[in-house]
């Protein structure tokens, strides 16, 4: 298969004008949520949604920290991807490690591949490698950020800006929620953002390396999450708010 049969990169169809305007109420969102909470934290993946948010916030000099999940499963390109965001901006992204004795335990009950037998394996392995560690990360904060967007799936679609996470006590805020895809890749061409070598690869969404796989054109853009479950099973739990 060549690589013209796999996703890429949506072409800019914005105004200037715009995005100008775009820009601005991301920029207005941030501004809202340092004013209203002091100890605010970003779970950041490097993918090109997150590398919006962390352009945005190093512009704007907001006081929220950024955390990223190295799960011990991320593709080569994700790791040097965190490396990469750091030099560009000037900043420091803390590593949240999953805890040895739970990879080792999901482990000896599945095996190390055992996600690829079913739903509750796989909720198993992300529960191991990402809820707990998410869980972990947010303790003392009073919100976190993540780079959600209504488009991106049927799971999705009733996402707003601000919401109440439930299983952690804390307020989310999603600030591209209402953006498309369109919208990002704008952003990105015209800010110079850093982009991840697998978007360039046919990866429109990038996880855990087992877990992801380049898309087909004209397939949906989760499609490469997860896909030898069914349809619906999109999400790892990070997101789940009970």
């Amino acid at each position: 298969m060549i690589a013209t049969d796999f996703w890429s990169t949506p072409p800019n169809t914005l105004t200037p004008a715009e995005l100008a305007e775009k820009t601005a109420t991301l920029q207005k969102r941030l501004s809202e949520i340092t004013t209203r909470f002091t100890d605010i934290r970003f779970a950041t993946s490097l993918a090109a949604e997150d590398m919006v948010i962390t352009d945005a916030i190093s512009k704007s000099k907001a006081k929220i920290a950024l955390f990223t999940l190295a799960t011990g499963r991320l593709h080569q390109e994700t790791v040097d991807m965190t490396k990469t965001t750091e030099d560009h901006y000037g900043i420091a992204i803390q590593k949240v490690y999953p805890e040895e004795a739970d990879v080792q335990a999901f482990i000896d009950q599945y095996g190390m591949n055992g996600f690829y037998d079913g739903e509750e394996p796989k909720k198993a392995c992300c529960g191991a490698r990402k809820i707990k560690p998410l869980n972990a990360a947010l303790l003392g904060a009073d919100a976190w950020l993540t780079g959600q967007r209504r488009e991106q799936s049927t799971t999705r679609t009733e996402l707003h800006f601000e919401e109440l996470d439930d299983a952690r006590g804390i307020v989310k805020f999603n600030p591209l929620f209402d953006w498309t895809e369109a919208d990002i890749w704008a952003y990105i061409k015209q800010e110079n953002v850093p982009i991840h070598p697998l978007h360039l690869k046919g990866y429109p969404s990038i996880g855990c390396e087992p877990c992801t796989r380049q898309v087909k054109k004209g397939e949906d853009i989760r499609a490469g999450r997860w896909w030898w479950l069914q349809n619906d099973s999109k999400e790892c739990g990070l997101h789940i708010n009970k």
